[in-house]
């Protein structure tokens, strides 16, 4: 099993030519989940060929303008299109009244269901699950309230030991779901078949942890511990960390140390100051304390696996 993990931009602040803002699109288990929506991200979107019927959940992180500006025009655009399908949008406390005065200063309501699900916990919750996913918030520490987020799949079914299966005629392929959801067999005789001999455990799950803007803060670890992926802003290098420290921000090193104190098995960061003209130094610099890392750019995808 694998995510898609596409990057629609990782940059920091004002948007430039070539650094679009905060933009992440997930696919996993037949989601395409759409975490932050940074000013542009609609042409992102056209630019990587996503569908945007595809998108039917929105996860802001927080009320900077670099991480949701984007979401009117795309709610805009989706009512343009005749949009017939909800749009779930999971986000700070504000934001669907914000929404809502420019929906009605402009007299564009949707002909769609628009549903906010507004957050204000500062503890982790669950604010989203179905069969297959679930999501987490991942409270974090920067200048407003603010949460990462942290997508996980479910245990799926278990493997068809096709090996052992095919020694029993009395298996049909009828009773193949059965098996796959942990059932015994029974035979005629009233034997009874352990699942275990005649199944595979099946994939272990995977999980991917956005942390977007936030101050170093290892509050963070027991909640992402062991991830497949974690994604953790690093808006600036060690030449600026008292700055990094003064807004709130995180610095290639810390985001490092987060992920080696998590044990996560990969790292992707970014996020990147716009102080910098080569982002090539936020690896070096990560590579120190965690190995793995890899650096967000944008129209990058990454496999999750």
């Amino acid at each position: 099993m694998s995510l898609k993990l596409t990057i629609l931009g990782c940059h920091s602040a004002t948007p430039r030519v070539n650094a679009n803002p905060t933009a992440q699109l997930l696919e996993i288990k037949n989601h395409s989940f759409l975490i932050d929506c940074g000013e542009g991200t609609q042409v992102q979107l056209r630019k990587y060929n996503v569908k945007f019927s595809k998108i039917k959940h929105v996860f802001i992180s927080h009320l900077h303008g670099d991480h949701f500006y984007g979401l009117i025009g795309l709610i805009s655009t989706f009512r343009l299109l005749n949009r017939e399908a909800e749009l779930h949008i999971y986000a700070p406390k504000g934001l669907k009244e914000i929404i809502t005065l420019q929906l009605k200063a402009s007299n564009s309501w949707t002909q769609y269901p628009l549903l906010f699900h507004e957050l204000c916990s500062k503890k982790s919750e669950l604010i989203f699950e179905d069969k297959k996913v679930e999501v987490h918030t991942i409270p974090l520490d920067h200048r407003i309230y603010t949460n990462g987020f942290l997508f996980k799949e479910k245990l799926g079914e278990r493997k068809l030991n096709m090996g052992a299966i095919c020694k029993i005629p009395e298996i049909k392929i009828c009773d193949y779901q059965n098996l796959k959801i942990g059932r015994d067999f029974v035979l005629q005789n009233g034997t009874i078949l352990q699942n275990k001999t005649l199944t595979l455990n099946p994939e272990k799950p995977i999980s991917y942890a956005f942390c977007s803007d936030t101050s170093y803060y290892p509050e963070i670890i027991p909640t992402i511990k062991n991830v497949n992926c974690l994604y953790h802003e690093t808006t600036f290098l060690e030449d600026r960390a008292d700055l990094a420290t003064k807004t709130k921000h995180a610095t290639a090193q810390q985001a490092a140390s987060i992920a080696k104190q998590a044990k996560v098995k990969k790292l992707i960061i970014g996020h990147y100051s716009g102080r910098y003209k080569n982002i090539e130094g936020f690896k070096t610099e990560s590579k120190i304390i965690f190995k793995n890392t890899q650096l967000a750019e944008t129209g990058k995808v990454f496999k999750i696996e």
